[in-house]
């Protein structure tokens, strides 16, 4: 039931939200506690503020009165994905490219298998990731089928 309602409202979020430029990244329904949680989790290409998720919360709201899809009172939560929201495939690898990123691979590449640094490019098969080890700086390419997780990162 929770993933059929996710997916409807999937689609009808990304039909309501085309002309704001909205991507809507991730949809979950789930109980949380006593209450039914419809969270809708958005991005935008100048980012995510307060005012966007406002603005996109009340179009959503609308939308959903009107097609009705969830039948049981919900709470509807419009959030930004996070300074170190995670990368989910190679669309969202090529929108991270010149962002620092943390991936973890599911075997060694050149003895380790985490890997926190720029990202310089986005090919076919694999990432490029520039990596501070030591006093030298080297670029590491990452075959995506050994990703085991990527995402955004904060790096000091």
């Amino acid at each position: 039931m929770a993933g059929k309602i996710s997916e409807t409202v999937r689609q009808l979020a990304e039909s309501v939200l085309q002309d704001m430029e909205v991507e809507v990244l991730e949809v979950k329904y789930a109980k949380q506690g006593k209450n039914w949680v419809l969270k809708v989790t958005i991005d935008s290409p100048e980012g995510v503020d307060l005012d966007l998720c406002t603005r996109v919360s009340e179009r959503l709201s609308d939308a959903l009165d009107e097609a009705d899809p969830i039948k049981d009172p919900y709470l509807l939560e419009v959030t930004s994905p996070g300074a170190e929201r995670p990368l989910n495939g190679p669309n969202d690898y090529r929108r991270a490219v010149g962002k620092n990123v943390r991936v973890t691979t599911y075997e060694a590449i050149g003895g380790t298998n985490v890997f926190e640094g720029l990202l310089r490019a986005v090919e076919d098969e694999f990432m490029t990731v520039e990596v501070k080890q030591k006093n030298k700086v080297e670029e590491v390419n990452i075959p995506f089928r050994l990703i085991a997780s990527a995402r955004l990162a904060i790096i000091f």
